[in-house]
């Protein structure tokens, strides 16, 4: 049997929020700022994901994969739950100034990984081709680059912990197995339109007019 890859990927986003209110509830977390901070952030993110993919779908998501890989899916998104776990299980605190911060780059991460996707849904649905503008002008993947700030948000609530270095490792071995591989993929992919070559000398990989 064959599923949509983008059923595993919403079921995976949208009970994120039950995850950790249920990480708050069995380890007794009620107090805990950054718990419910972490709630909050990816919580919401997970919901957010689950309405974008039903206003302006990702077509990736489309292709069918078998039983294991669905599984596949699944776990690898059950392990970003790894910030969670940790403040829950270790009533770990962050400091004020960790908690601004995580929540600035959530809110930049946000914007980036959602007007870009944005962008790209209504541009494709009446164009083809590159797209050069917006978001697009300042690196050749800010999709990618929003949920690098998303994600770092995350982990960045238990970068004062001495298990800082788990989430840090998940989403290091995620940039470096998937997330660079696939936008490697789609660069070789837009190289058949005409222009792609000179757009991607003035442009940035993924980090905004840095890298």
């Amino acid at each position: 049997m064959l599923i949509k890859q983008k059923y595993p990927i919403d079921f995976a986003k949208s009970i994120t929020w039950l995850v950790v209110l249920g990480l708050i509830y069995y380890f007794n977390q009620f107090d805990n700022i950054t718990a419910w901070i972490y709630f909050c952030l990816h919580g919401s993110y997970g919901i957010m994901w689950v309405m974008k993919s039903k206003i302006f779908p990702d077509k990736n998501w489309e292709k069918k994969a078998g039983i294991l890989y669905t599984m596949l899916i699944i776990f690898g998104l059950m392990v970003y739950w790894a910030p969670a776990f940790i403040i829950t299980m270790n009533s770990h605190e962050a400091s004020l100034e960790v908690i601004v911060s995580a929540i600035i780059l959530f809110s930049f991460g946000v914007y980036y990984h959602f007007a870009s996707d944005m962008q790209k849904y209504i541009y494709l649905k009446y164009n083809s081709g590159l797209i050069t503008d917006g978001l697009w002008e300042q690196c050749r993947h800010p999709n990618y680059f929003g949920e690098l700030l998303i994600y770092s948000s995350f982990l960045l609530l238990t970068i004062e912990s001495s298990l800082w270095w788990i989430p840090v490792l998940i989403l290091s071995i995620f940039i470096c197995i998937i997330w660079i591989p696939g936008m490697k993929r789609i660069d070789r992919s837009l190289s058949r339109f005409e222009g792609h070559e000179a757009y991607k000398k003035k442009t940035a990989f993924i980090i905004p007019y840095i890298l």
